[in-house]
């Protein structure tokens, strides 16, 4: 089934809106891409207007920036995740999850799953 990311169909009191029209293409959403630890995989997708994305499918290096520097480091896992409690155990990474690397802990800044590459500052 596909993922509509139109408004909801119900009302807050449980009544339903009137249909005004059918779904659109433009109203169609993708999984999501839970981006794991292993071998890089980028994946391009189009999007509206002939764009493309670079979708980050598995990823085992993060650039860390501090100050003015940049850092290249090895992801060895993933050590917390605020978007979902399951994602620990999966490893997957999103924005805002924290991941243990060869340089010590890091908070993942960027999004992989939209720009197809992880970028993060060191936590202290």
């Amino acid at each position: 089934m596909a993922i509509n990311q139109r408004r909801s169909v119900t009302k807050e009191t449980g009544a339903s809106y009137n249909t005004d029209r059918k779904k659109r293409k433009a109203e169609l959403g993708r999984p999501a891409s839970l981006t794991k630890i292993g071998e890089n995989k980028v994946k391009k997708i189009r999007t509206v207007g002939g764009n493309s994305k670079s979708r980050a499918l598995q990823y085992s290096n993060i650039i860390i920036m501090d100050g003015k520097k940049k850092i290249a480091a090895k992801i060895i896992r993933v050590v917390e995740n605020d978007s979902n409690r399951h994602y620990v155990r999966m490893n997957v990474m999103t924005k805002g999850a924290i991941i243990e690397t060869d340089k010590g802990k890091v908070k993942i800044t960027s999004r992989p799953g939209q720009t197809g590459q992880i970028q993060g500052i060191l936590v202290k």
